[in-house]
């Protein structure tokens, strides 16, 4: 069974950085994605960004993009979303999920394992 467990969330004002890490108790899945989602109060949990854990593509929802930085380091298990320039709607729960067969890259449903989340909130 796998388990996820992420860390590195806080507080922070706008423009901060902050850097999640999510770190996988099992060996590398050959065909699995790591991904991010998140979960705002008051919202449903959304896509954040994904990578595959072989060849690392990459893919972004795109209010992240180019401020948030997904990558994964294959030998310890373990992914990371590096988020700059934060702003107060990025405030949200922070989930790491894995899947072993994903067709659609934001469809939540597909993803087997999920960590407890880390909380992220920032202030203007």
């Amino acid at each position: 069974q796998v388990h996820l467990v992420e860390s590195g969330g806080g507080l922070g004002q706008a423009g901060d950085s902050l850097r999640l890490s999510c770190a996988a108790s099992t060996v590398t899945f050959s065909t699995g994605v790591l991904a991010w989602f998140r979960q705002a109060p008051g919202k449903e949990r959304e896509f954040v960004a994904s990578i595959t854990w072989k060849r690392g593509r990459i893919y972004y929802q795109d209010s992240v993009k180019g401020r948030f930085t997904i990558s994964r380091d294959n030998a310890t298990n373990t992914v990371y979303l590096q988020m700059n320039s934060l702003k107060p709607e990025d405030t949200a729960i922070y989930y790491c999920a894995v899947g072993t067969t994903i067709l659609r890259l934001t469809n939540e449903d597909e993803y087997e394992y999920w960590g407890q989340g880390t909380q992220v909130t920032v202030s203007s």
